[in-house]
């Protein structure tokens, strides 16, 4: 199913397709959708996939079109939830721009986003630019500094294998460059941004950028992707696995970057159970980390990961992998 609304005015474009993957969002997808209105610098088109949601999502999109400023509304919607990989190959697949900008239905873009990101990428050869962001509002906001990470690492590609400092919806990634690494892994139910951002610069010399405005502001919902600490651990170690073999190619060691990285995991995975009193999944996760950090290392070594799937067509259908 689609809604399409044509634009009679055109102000202010840039030829960009915005990628809304959307799940049980319909209180926040307004908010989200006013965003990409309200840009100093306007996107041609929003491409919303409700991925199966049971709120009323896919109309609480649809009843933004006629405040979009000019900008063609596109909602499409699935019959059942087949995660946030898929959603957002499917909108990739039905995106008619060079240019692909992420945006999640339950966060917000700051009114210059767009126009100081191109900016940036005019006359250059950047496969994507990302940038800072903010979590919070008003006194309590905090600006998180993604730029200092980009800049402080030898190598940006290790840098950001070992700490995986780019937000996704502060992404704006050529459409050719997206397709020609295969797209959103669907089977990774968590970091399948992080995944494609490394698959689509594990070539060395492949430019991209991230500086530092903080042009985005994260909301975090308790059922949001980034709350599933479990799954969000088991697919970080299988996408360090996967993408250990590029890192031979890269200064420093490559065995120091894998174990950085699953360290870093499992810090993140004790500070999340730390912060909500669970002790007893806090004290499993730091009892399995050296067991896991061995696994790790002796799948490194001893077989080389599969090849990551297409799961974009070279014209840029959604396919199977």
């Amino acid at each position: 199913m689609a809604d399409e609304t044509t634009p009679e005015f055109a102000p202010e474009f840039v030829d960009v397709s915005v990628i809304v993957a959307a799940y049980q969002a319909a209180d926040t997808v307004a908010r989200t959708l006013r965003s990409v209105a309200g840009q100093t610098l306007k996107p041609r088109e929003v491409v919303v996939v409700d991925d199966g949601s049971t709120d009323g999502t896919a109309k609480a999109a649809e009843a933004e079109a006629s405040g979009m400023n000019g900008i063609r509304l596109r909602v499409f919607r699935t019959d059942d939830n087949q995660g946030a990989g898929a959603a957002r190959n499917r909108a990739v697949s039905e995106s008619t721009e060079p240019w692909l900008a992420f945006l999640d239905a339950d966060d917000e873009w700051l009114a210059e986003k767009l126009e100081r990101t191109m900016s940036r990428l005019e006359g250059t050869d950047h496969v994507l630019a990302a940038h800072d962001y903010l979590t919070g509002e008003g006194e309590t906001a905090r600006h998180h500094e993604c730029e200092r990470r980009f800049l402080e690492a030898p190598d940006p590609f290790v840098g950001l294998y070992r700490k995986g400092y780019i937000p996704s919806c502060s992404v704006v990634a050529r459409r050719d460059a997206v397709v020609a690494a295969g797209g959103f892994d669907p089977e990774l139910r968590n970091a399948q941004d992080f995944d494609l951002w490394l698959a689509m610069l594990k070539q060395p010399g492949t430019p991209f950028l991230v500086f530092g405005e903080p042009l985005l502001r994260y909301h975090l919902t308790p059922g949001g992707i980034m709350s599933h600490t479990k799954r969000r651990l088991r697919c970080g170690l299988a996408i360090a696995v996967r993408f250990y073999p590029d890192l031979k190619a890269r200064p420093g060691s490559a065995l120091a970057s894998l174990w950085f990285r699953v360290t870093a995991l499992h810090l993140e995975a004790l500070s999340a159970y730390g912060a909500r009193g669970n002790i007893a999944k806090l004290l499993l996760t730091m009892g399995l980390w050296p067991f896991r950090l061995t696994a790790a290392t002796l799948s490194c070594l001893m077989s080389p990961p599969a090849p990551r799937g297409r799961f974009l067509t070279t014209d840029g259908t959604a396919g199977n992998g």
